[in-house]
């Protein structure tokens, strides 16, 4: 079955997909598709398989029992697991609609300092998920509730708005016991929760892992883009790296740019994994560095495979071509659209600095199921 005769992928008004052919794609050979291929068996194994949030295929199912199949056997081969794409899969090149390429971000895995007791050295809660936090499944009718709100809490009346950032801050959580742990400021709590994971080192030396547990359902403010326009600085020039030291600088102006972002997350604390896992992201499974992706769910399922061919920084002032097969694993705020995704990193300083800079546009192929049989 060729990619013209495939099933396109559902899109949102204006999207484009155009069929592609992997001989149009380049690097594709190049590849290990044994990476990604781990990676999607591994989505297949959850309960639901890959935790589908949007319409996917009927025949995904079948290709999540071959996949379980192959899991089984030795590792394949590079050939092998390039085929078992190639076979499974129709490709489709994803164009937003009002631009030419996607836009990609980074993300990492931060590690700050901080408490299970509050103390004057860390006097800034992290919080648990609130009991009464409703998250709005696709389809989800919620009568008095806006739209753009994709979180409630539940009340005796019904599902109200959840408190927003600046409600929270107020004390709306007050006397619940959610604090699972503190941190030193604000900023450390504020990186943490754009980064939606961390690894938290604690006083007596032990290092706790804190995972995405959900978030208010209020819409995402980007605090880049408001200094860059309080301050006049250039969107390029914007990284992670300015705003936190900016953030830093004057705890009173940290205090009133935080404010603008409604949005608040919630953790939860897994003491149960190796220290040399990623960090678990939306589809419950761990992340892998330059190989696991944030997509908006809305558009895309969890385990979708996905092409990214695009420049990026590499951290040390040069620049390196990343061309590979990626797997949706994770969700954020701030990532809305068809062609829009967030790259994981990787933990720590280094991968924070590199992922701080990637703000680039690329071009984002889609690899949808279909059926490989006659």
């Amino acid at each position: 079955m060729s990619a013209a005769l495939a099933q396109a992928p559902p899109l949102p008004p204006g999207a484009r997909a155009e069929a592609v052919s992997v001989a149009g794609i380049p690097g594709w050979a190049k590849d290990d598709h044994r990476i990604a291929l781990d990676i999607f068996a591994r989505g297949c194994m959850t309960d639901p398989p890959l935790r589908a949030s949007v319409p996917t295929p009927e025949v995904l199912d079948l290709i999540c029992a071959r996949t379980r199949l192959l899991a089984q056997k030795a590792r394949p081969d590079r050939e092998t697991a390039r085929r078992f794409f190639e076979q499974n899969f129709s490709f489709w090149r994803i164009r937003p609609a009002a631009a030419e390429a996607g836009f990609m971000t980074g993300y990492f895995e931060p590690e700050f300092e901080g408490s299970l007791t509050r103390s004057a050295a860390f006097p800034t809660p992290l919080y648990g998920r609130p009991a009464d936090l409703v998250t709005r499944q696709p389809g989800d009718d919620w009568p008095g509730i806006e739209a753009g709100l994709s979180a409630a809490r539940r009340t005796a009346r019904g599902l109200v708005p959840f408190p927003d950032r600046a409600a929270i801050e107020a004390g709306a959580l007050d006397g619940q016991r959610l604090e699972i742990l503190w941190m030193r400021d604000p900023v450390d709590r504020f990186v943490l929760q754009v980064q939606g994971s961390g690894r938290i080192r604690l006083p007596d030396g032990r290092v706790t892992r804190l995972v995405y547990s959900g978030r208010n359902g209020h819409a995402y403010t980007s605090l880049g883009r408001a200094l860059s326009e309080r301050e006049n600085i250039p969107p390029a020039e914007m990284t992670m790296d300015r705003l936190i030291a900016r953030l830093k600088a004057d705890a009173g102006f940290a205090r009133d740019l935080i404010a603008l972002n409604r949005s608040f997350v919630f953790f939860a604390r897994r003491d149960d994994l190796p220290p040399d896992s990623g960090p678990i992201g939306g589809a419950g499974l761990p992340l892998t560095p330059l190989r696991s992706i944030a997509i908006d769910r809305t558009v895309w399922p969890y385990g979708l495979p996905a092409w990214i061919d695009a420049t990026i920084p590499d951290g040390q002032g040069g620049s390196e071509r990343l061309s590979r097969l990626m797997i949706a694993q994770d969700t954020g705020s701030a990532i809305l659209g068809p062609a829009r995704v967030d790259l994981f990193v990787g933990s720590g300083a280094v991968a924070g600095h590199r992922a701080g800079l990637i703000r680039h546009n690329f071009d984002f192929t889609v690899l949808w199921p279909r059926d490989p049989r006659p």
